[in-house]
């Protein structure tokens, strides 16, 4: 099987991964949840690039269908916060160039910064898709009547910080105890 193809194929399995863990219950009434699915996803995209990152986020988002992890208030909404939102947590992989060099010259604080700045851009970019719908869909639902923008704010916000907290902290883990997990060959 040719190079590419093994990076197609480990991306998918990583979105399948990826969707296992997200089953585990880490929710917190209807609004606020950690996500461990983002955890091998961002390491996914930092070890193999953007655009496998994107890919393998894509899938996982298409996945929730099936399994009907899927909260339906119109077509928009489940596009924007399936397909979009999960395909943006792969732009954690914008970072992956940098990182290889930093391995490559053994920069221990390159390759934490990377890591850092990875994983909150791809956490962040998700839980943006996340914080669009919940004004625009979900505002209706927010909490003592507060206002939709501010709601969404606080408990997107929390989520995608929380998400973006334990991944790191997973992450960073795995660099002290595995690095080789990081060494994408490209």
């Amino acid at each position: 099987m040719s190079k590419k193809y093994k990076v197609w194929v480990e991306g998918t399995i990583v979105a399948a991964l990826s969707l296992v863990l997200s089953l585990i219950p880490l929710q917190i009434g209807s609004s606020f949840e950690i996500s461990l699915g983002q955890i091998p996803l961002t390491l996914f995209a930092l070890r193999r690039g953007w655009k496998a990152g994107i890919f393998s986020g894509f899938i996982w988002g298409i996945l929730h269908f099936p399994v009907g992890q899927v909260y339906y208030l119109s077509v928009v909404q489940v596009l924007i916060e399936y397909p979009i939102a999960f395909t943006f947590a792969g732009f954690a992989g914008l970072f992956s160039n940098r990182l290889q060099k930093s391995i490559k010259n053994e920069n221990r604080k390159g390759i934490t910064i990377n890591i850092v700045l990875g994983t909150f851009v791809g956490a962040g970019a998700r839980y943006f898709w996340h914080f669009v719908a919940g004004v625009a869909f979900w505002g209706s639902y927010a909490l003592w009547g507060m206002n939709p923008w501010l709601f969404s704010l606080v408990m997107n916000g929390a989520s995608g910080l929380a998400t973006g907290v334990v991944t790191l902290v997973v992450l960073l883990g795995i660099k002290r105890t595995m690095p080789l997990l990081f060494i994408g060959t490209k």
